[in-house]
């Protein structure tokens, strides 16, 4: 890690290793998503032998494939995979909002009625690596909204398919609705439709610069979640922190990807050292050492500090993904955190409980998004309409104010449509 001698110096760098604006992946993106508008089919097939290396002979997953992935899941594996599934869905119920109408004294009914969406785009990384934790964290909140249909986009690997995990995952939840697809010709087909892939309302779930900047691209024909840019975790902790829990908790968020960016903030001068001291040895004892060592040499950085209060006027200034509080009274100082996405409170709250297991999302604003998002969560999967009732005599009686102001405005049709309702 790359010890900091200041706040400054800490925000500074923290900001600086985001990713810039980049033409090249965004013109290649702009050029797919216009061939999959005009070619369909033919281009989603063209693009992932191009990018994928697999011809496949299907883009859509046949259910009754994904029927049989979910038959064939470890006993053991489906069992958790149920249970995280439960805790998920427990946890996003609390956030369901209630349609509501309050009538005034003057007969006036104004109100917002909720509705799920339509249908819901999921993006789950795959080719290499598999993913059910993403596919539990995006699908379930959308069922808890209501949402009917959910379509799941995911690169095949190198023998056509799509892992069976992932299909058991989608089985188990109920989705069988699947794609063999992925990048940013991925979310050009969830985003026009084509011959094998009809249209959705939103798109969710991470992907990598090309299916972040197609989502980009693709905002306005479709909603789209925050984009996601690599991971981020920021540890605050003082003397009663344990030095091998936020040595792993650190290399935990490291192993994510070479980009993943962690900072390690303390009051405590030898718990600052035990930790440094220790951490080399703990990266050799990883199978994804290679990647731990460039994250944190790159994006790593260690800052003492004189105060938890200081350390907290810091964190709210990067506005981490994660962070973990390891101090004396971490329920009292999470009072004064605004801008984090998730929050880890005490000695025994490692932020891997939250990527799996604990119910809250693990889909989170990075990139200093904290600052003015949220979680990914039942409402991003939902809309509300405003509603609003006027009598014959609650009209009347502010008609001429109404009429008053659209011909300041010189909207003489907007002032007539309330004069000639004279009851």
């Amino acid at each position: 890690m790359n010890i900091v001698q200041s706040a400054d110096e800490l925000i500074r760098f923290w900001f600086t290793s985001r990713d810039e604006y980049n033409e090249p992946v965004s013109n290649t993106v702009r050029e797919i998503l216009k061939n999959i508008r005009k070619k369909g089919d033919t281009a989603l097939y063209d693009y992932t032998q191009r990018f994928d290396y697999v011809d496949i002979k299907e883009i859509q997953v046949a259910p009754e494939i994904i029927a049989v992935a979910e038959k064939k899941l470890n006993p053991a594996f489906r069992s958790i995979l149920e249970q995280a599934g439960e805790n998920i869905r427990l946890f996003h119920k609390r956030q369901l909002p209630e349609s509501w109408m309050d009538k005034s004294a003057h007969g006036i009914e104004l109100g917002q009625q909720y509705s799920p969406l339509e249908s819901v785009g999921v993006y789950i990384p795959g080719g290499r690596a598999v993913y059910p934790s993403t596919m539990l964290m995006n699908c379930i909140p959308a069922q808890v909204a209501g949402v009917e249909r959910i379509a799941i986009v995911s690169p095949p690997r190198q023998d056509g398919e799509i892992s069976p995990v992932l299909l058991g995952c989608a089985g188990l939840i109920g989705i069988n609705e699947v794609y063999r697809i992925g990048g940013a010709q991925a979310v050009g087909a969830l985003a026009f439709g084509t011959e094998s892939v009809k249209p959705v309302a939103k798109i969710t779930g991470p992907g990598n610069k090309y299916v972040n900047e197609a989502k980009k691209q693709v905002f306005g024909i479709v909603g789209i979640d925050l984009p996601a840019g690599p991971t981020e975790m920021v540890i605050l902790a003082d003397e009663s922190a344990k030095p091998s829990f936020i040595i792993w908790d650190l290399l935990a968020q490291a192993e994510h990807d070479p980009d993943a960016q962690t900072a390690f903030l303390t009051t405590d001068l030898d718990l600052f050292k035990n930790v440094l001291n220790e951490l080399n040895t703990a990266i050799e004892k990883s199978p994804r050492k290679e990647i731990i060592e460039k994250s944190l040499n790159e994006h790593g950085f260690a800052l003492m500090i004189p105060s938890v209060s200081k350390g907290l006027e810091i964190i709210n200034k990067l506005a981490p993904e994660h962070l973990e509080l390891m101090v004396y009274n971490a329920d009292e100082a999470v009072k004064s955190i605004r801008n984090t996405g998730a929050i880890f409170l005490g000695n025994y709250s490692p932020g891997v409980v939250g990527d799996y297991w604990a119910g809250p999302n693990h889909t989170l604003p990075t990139d200093g998004a904290a600052a003015f998002a949220s979680p990914l969560n039942v409402l991003d999967f939902m809309k509300f309409s405003s509603t609003i009732k006027y009598s014959m005599e609650s009209l009347l009686r502010v008609k001429n104010a109404i009429s008053a102001f659209a011909q300041t405005e010189q909207l003489y049709a907007h002032a007539q449509s309330v004069e000639v309702r004279n009851g």
